[in-house]
């Protein structure tokens, strides 16, 4: 997943006004002490509307920049730069536009919106219908997961979206990967198999995050069960992750594949109550069942048989 990180940019397409200061930079000022930042000179995005006079734009991202600092930006807790500087944004935008359909770019809302509202220019040109796509690789260079826009911009964020599950569905498959992705999901059984792909649409088709953690927890849930059950020792977390009904059948199923032990219920009541409080890394276990004893080692279960003198006593 991506990391934290804002990413937000401003064409300089003249002289800064209050509307930019409350609009904008005071909600960069703040994010720049909660996020790591990146905040940028969208000169090429100007260029959209503004092909006919460049100069103009070079003069007015100096200023721009200028005003940002006066305003309170500052760069020793944000990164500040100037779009063109990059000429990964212009390459990136270059090769997403070999696989972005043109029906897509028409269909953004403000591509018809800001033809009607700048009538006196001749917007007829690639730029300012490809400016959602250089938005795209804006956001998808830097993989940033926050990108304050207005209102009008939030079509442009879902056209991102749909731009990098495009590009990954044509680039990011190997051979055969939804028949192998099938076959392992419905070794989960039945149950799981339909809640895992539940999880999966939701994340697909509203972007839930919380959908994704929940998969993975799934996942995890079932990889401890598949490893107890081959008698590897468990992850004390993977265990702690679980309910405690699924918690006891892992720990059983573990003890009677590796060792041959199978714990009465007094025992293991208490072996899960001990797990419950193992908060830190130094926590202490250790807990008689059976012929032996499981405590902790490092982040992992460990079971140890008795010695000969004690005999092999059921732990009682």
């Amino acid at each position: 997943m991506y990391a934290e990180r804002v990413l937000s940019g401003m064409r300089p397409t003249g002289s800064l006004h209050l509307g930019h200061y409350h609009g904008v930079l005071k909600n960069w000022i703040t994010l720049q002490h909660e996020y790591p930042c990146l905040f940028f000179v969208a000169d090429w995005h100007a260029l959209t509307t503004q092909y006919d006079d460049p100069h103009g734009i070079v003069g007015s991202s100096h200023d721009m920049l200028v005003d940002w600092l006066a305003a309170g930006v500052d760069p020793a807790r944000a990164i500040l730069f100037i779009q063109s500087q990059v000429p990964e944004h212009a390459e990136l935008h270059l090769l997403l536009s070999m696989m972005t359909p043109l029906s897509w770019l028409e269909r953004v809302p403000t591509y018809k919106d800001q033809q009607e509202k700048l009538e006196n220019k001749d917007l007829s040109t690639y730029g300012f219908l490809g400016y959602p796509l250089l938005q795209s690789a804006d956001i998808l260079i830097y993989r940033a997961d926050k990108v304050p826009v207005g209102e009008d911009q939030v079509p442009h964020i879902e056209f991102s979206r749909e731009i990098a599950r495009r590009f990954n569905h044509l680039y990011g498959r190997e051979p055969g990967f939804e028949d192998k992705a099938r076959e392992a999901v419905s070794k989960l059984g039945a149950k799981r198999a339909r809640r895992y792909d539940e999880l999966r649409k939701r994340f697909q088709q509203e972007g839930e995050q919380v959908a994704v953690e929940r998969a993975r927890a799934l996942l995890d849930e079932v990889a401890a069960e598949d490893l107890a059950a081959v008698g590897v020792p468990p992850r004390i977390a993977a265990v702690r992750s679980l309910s405690r009904p699924r918690q006891a059948n892992l720990l059983r199923r573990w003890l009677a594949t590796a060792h041959g032990t199978t714990p009465s219920a007094a025992q293991l009541g208490e072996l899960l109550d001990q797990l419950a409080a193992c908060t830190t890394r130094g926590h202490r276990l250790a807990l008689r069942v059976g012929a032996g004893t499981v405590s902790r080692a490092g982040e992992r279960l460990h079971w140890m048989p008795l010695g000969p003198a004690v005999g092999a006593g059921d732990g009682t």
